[in-house]
Parts: structure tokens; C-alpha cells; sequence
């Protein structure tokens, strides 16, 4: 009977995609890509209105408790049901509809790409990979300051493979388990790690979504292609940024040893070959766009298949997870399943990234990124608006701020959009509430990471932020 009822679903499921399929061929041949200036029209006006209220109630989660990707979404319905009606009462039908589904094609790459990351971050874990690294640095038994760079190195190397909120709520774990009740080493460790953990994820396509979404666009300049391989040119001015307050920070570090032992936990099995299956797939991700010219998500989604056939051996071969609603339950084990771990992704922050794209690129129908883009990076100069929006970026997240450039698409050399990607990246480090990592560790660590201790260390961290926009300017000259 199970089986009967799961064939009638696939059935359906097939029937259903294949006529929206066909809906949407037969809607594609008549479309229209009239375009009317609204940014002075009520719709617009209120578009904005609509996006800034949804915006400040997702700053305001912490206070409210309302998940961010609620107010965003029905922002992005309530824009772009307001310009559908537009284009129909002028008697151009389907031409929202064009736009509506570009946006919702790259949102669908990006979705996609960051389910496969999330999964096998979610896998790894599972598997003890990060808890065996995690009581095996505190058994080592070092220093609050050797603590205090270790943490640090790792989330600058962790970050360009995982992206940097995980490696942040990862390294955290470390530095409240042998700090405890040293907020002043607490304090210093987690600015270390937000810093860190930012700026290595800067110079790497899978360390922020602000990177994935420039790799992903594949933008071509008069003076080259921002590739794959153009973000490393980031390395240096990426370390500058983490070392520079890291080194400002060291003397106020407490130099005694703290107290405690941990056990070591061991790995559970396949650990290794799930993690040489990640560094496979993202080989993959690479290799299908540099060479075959496929969307990188198609590679992570290939890589994703073969951490299905390990899990399906891994359940054949007797293994087990012990699970609950909270997921964790000794006394219920089930068979290991990888759809388990697909279902522990963030998906709040998924679809949060659907409400910004819609929203964001709903205002850029309407025509008011046209207009941003003429009044800053004609009017300012790229250099200097790509360095502001570093410093918007600590206020406002670095995403729609980055989405709003792609689409822009203002006409730059490949120094200049790496040079917006280094700065959107580790501007949100100026202020706690600047990237998602600073935000989920005041939450992590109540009481010892707070607004008011990181702003503390706000000149240290502008110091740096300065000195790796002025690296990158000196020695990634040849590429502007």
C-alpha cells in the first residue's frame, strides 16, 4: 500500500511538472520586454517603503523573534504583485514575468548550491569530524594567546572550504569550552573569529554567498573575466584584513593557560571518505565551469548524488543514527539516512535569500538600481563606491547589497570587482550585527560577544579593513 501510494505521488509529481513545463513554453513565445520607468510613480514609492519596513523588522529578529525570511518574502510578493498589475493595466502582460523568472533562475542556482554545501556540512558533523577537532585542540593544552591564534588561523583556512557562519559556530565551541569564565579571552577570541572567518571567506568562491553569487555570474570586463581563479588574487589582502587587528588585539589576550582536560572523540566511520567526497565535489563544481561551461551548481548537485550512494552503503553495511524531532535521541536508533541531513539545512536563511533576490531585483525592474548605479559609480567613481559599500555592508547585510550591484552591473575591470567582493565581504566585520557570523555568535555566546565589545575594537578592525583595501589596490595593480 506504501509502495502504491509513493508511485501515485511520483505519477503526479511527473504529470504536474511536465504540464507547468509546457505552460511555460507556450507563455514563452509571446513574451514582451517592455520596460517602464516607475521610480517616480506610487508603485514605485511604495516598493521601497515595503522593502525598508521588512528590512528593519529582519534587523530587529533578535528583539521580535520573527525569523528573518518571513517579512522578506511576503515583501517580495507584495513588489512584484504591484508591478505585475502595472504591466498588465498598460497591456504588457508577461513582461514581469520574464524578469520574475531570471531572478528566480539565479536564486534557484544559488538555493541548489548551498543545500549541497549545507548537506555536507550537516554530514560532517554528524559524523564527529568537527567535535574530534574540536576536543582535540583543547587537549593540546595551550595558551590563551596560542588559543587565541590557532582559533583564528583555522576560521581564516576553514571559511574558503565551509562558509564562514559554520566555521564561526564551529571554532566558537573551542574558545567557550576553555575560556569559560574569562570573558576578556572570550571577548578577544570571537572578534578574532568573526574577523577571520570573514576575511578568509573572501578570497574563495565557497566562503560567503557574496562570492558564490560573483562566481556564479561569470562577469566578463574589458580587461579580463572574473573566473574561478581570480578571487585567490584576494589571498593577501584578505590575510592583511585578519592579521593587522589580530596582531592589535594579541597584548590585551590573557597569557596564562586555562584549566580543564577533555576526552578525545574519535570520528565515526566513512568520516574521511565524506570528507574526501566534499574536496571531490567541489573539484567538481569547478571543473563543470571552467571547462564544460555548466553552471557550478550542476557539479555540486553530481557530487551530492555520490554522498547518497556512500549513505546508502553506510545504511546497507549496519549503520545507524540515533534520532528524534531535535534530532538527537539515544534510544531510537534508524537506519542512516542522507535525506536526515538535508533536512537539518537552514532553511529560514534559504529563504531569506529568495525574499532579498525577489525584492531587490523587483526594485531594479522598477528602475531604482538603474538610477543608484548612475549617482554612485558614475558620479562617485568605482573605487570609492566600492569601498563604501564595504562600510554599508556592516549595517546592512552584505547579500542584497551584493545582488544590487550584479544588477547594476556597473562597467568595471576585473580589480575593481574583486575589490567590491574583498569589501563587501570583510566590511561586515566592522560591527557585530555586519555578517550572519557575527550575528549567530552574540547568540552563541550571550553575555561575553556583545555590540558593545566589538565596537570596542572598531578602530583595530577599520585599521585592517583600510590596509587590505590598500594591498589589493598595490599589488592586484595589473588587474585594473
Amino acid at each position: 500500500m506504501m509502495m502504491n501510494k509513493r508511485l501515485l505521488n511520483t505519477i503526479f509529481i511527473s504529470i504536474f511538472l511536465g504540464l507547468f513545463q509546457a505552460s511555460a513554453i507556450a507563455a514563452s513565445g509571446d513574451l514582451d520586454t517592455t520596460r517602464f520607468d516607475l521610480t517616480n510613480h506610487w508603485i514605485g514609492f511604495a516598493a521601497i517603503a515595503i522593502f525598508v519596513i521588512a528590512y528593519i523588522a529582519v534587523i530587529a529578529e533578535e528583539f521580535i523573534h520573527l525569523p528573518k525570511s518571513k517579512p522578506v518574502m511576503l515583501a517580495a510578493g507584495i513588489i512584484w504583485s504591484g508591478i505585475a498589475w502595472y504591466y498588465q493595466a498598460h497591456g504588457v502582460p508577461h513582461a514581469a514575468e520574464v524578469a520574475l523568472r531570471h531572478n528566480l533562475l539565479e536564486y534557484a542556482e544559488l538555493m541548489l548550491f548551498l543545500i549541497v554545501a549545507m548537506t555536507f556540512i550537516n554530514a560532517l558533523d554528524e559524523r564527529h569530524v568537527f567535535e574530534a577537532l574540536r576536543t582535540w585542540l583543547i587537549r593540546k593544552g595551550l595558551s590563551y594567546r596560542a588559543l587565541f591564534w590557532v582559533t583564528g588561523g583555522l576560521a581564516f583556512i576553514i571559511s574558503p572550504i565551509a562558509d564562514n557562519l559554520t566555521t564561526v559556530l564551529l571554532m566558537s565551541s573551542v574558545v567557550l569550552a576553555v575560556g569559560g569564565s574569562n570573558k576578556a579571552f572570550v571577548l578577544l577570541a570571537c572578534i578574532n573569529l568573526v574577523v577571520a572567518a570573514n576575511a578568509g571567506g573572501s578570497f574563495s568562491p565557497f566562503g560567503d554567498i557574496t562570492t558564490l553569487m560573483v562566481w556564479q555570474k561569470n562577469i566578463h570586463t574589458f580587461n579580463g573575466t572574473v573566473n574561478f581563479w581570480s578571487f585567490f588574487s584576494l589571498f593577501l589582502p584578505a590575510l592583511v584584513n585578519w592579521m593587522i587587528p589580530a596582531a592589535l588585539m594579541h597584548f590585551s589576550v590573557p597569557q596564562e593557560k586555562p584549566k580543564g582536560v577533555s576526552n578525545q572523540l574519535p570520528m565515526k566511520r566513512g568520516a574521511l571518505s565524506m570528507i574526501a567526497l566534499f574536496v571531490i565535489t567541489i573539484t567538481m563544481a569547478v571543473a563543470f565551469h571552467q571547462f564544460l561551461h555548466l553552471p557550478p551548481v550542476m557539479g555540486m548537485l553530481t557530487g551530492l548524488s555520490l554522498l547518497m550512494f556512500y549513505s546508502y552503503y553506510l545504511k546497507m553495511t549496519g549503520e545507524h543514527t540515533k534520532f528524534n524531532d531535535d534530532m538527537e535521541d539515544i534510544n531510537n536508533p534508524v537506519p542512516f539516512d542522507i535525506f536526515r541531513k538535508i533536512a537539518r539545512t537552514e532553511w529560514d536563511t534559504l529563504f531569506f535569500f529568495y525574499g532579498v533576490i525577489l525584492c531587490v531585483g523587483g526594485l531594479g525592474f522598477i528602475g531604482y538600481l538603474t538610477v543608484l548605479s548612475q549617482a554612485m559609480y558614475i558620479g562617485l567613481g568605482a573605487t570609492t563606491t566600492n569601498i563604501a559599500i564595504g562600510a554599508i555592508s556592516a549595517l546592512i547585510d552584505n547579500i542584497p547589497v551584493m545582488f544590487a550591484v550584479l544588477s547594476m552591473m556597473p562597467d568595471m575591470s576585473v580589480g575593481q570587482w574583486l575589490l567590491v567582493t574583498l569589501t563587501a565581504g570583510v566590511g561586515g566585520s566592522l560591527l557585530s550585527i555586519g555578517s550572519a557570523a557575527g550575528v549567530a555568535l552574540m547568540g552563541q555566546a550571550k553575555g561575553a560577544y556583545t555590540f558593545f565589545g566589538h565596537l570596542k575594537w572598531l578602530p583595530a578592525i577599520a585599521i585592517g579593513y583600510a590596509a587590505s583595501i590598500a594591498t589589493h589596490l598595490y599589488f592586484n595593480s595589473h588587474l585594473f
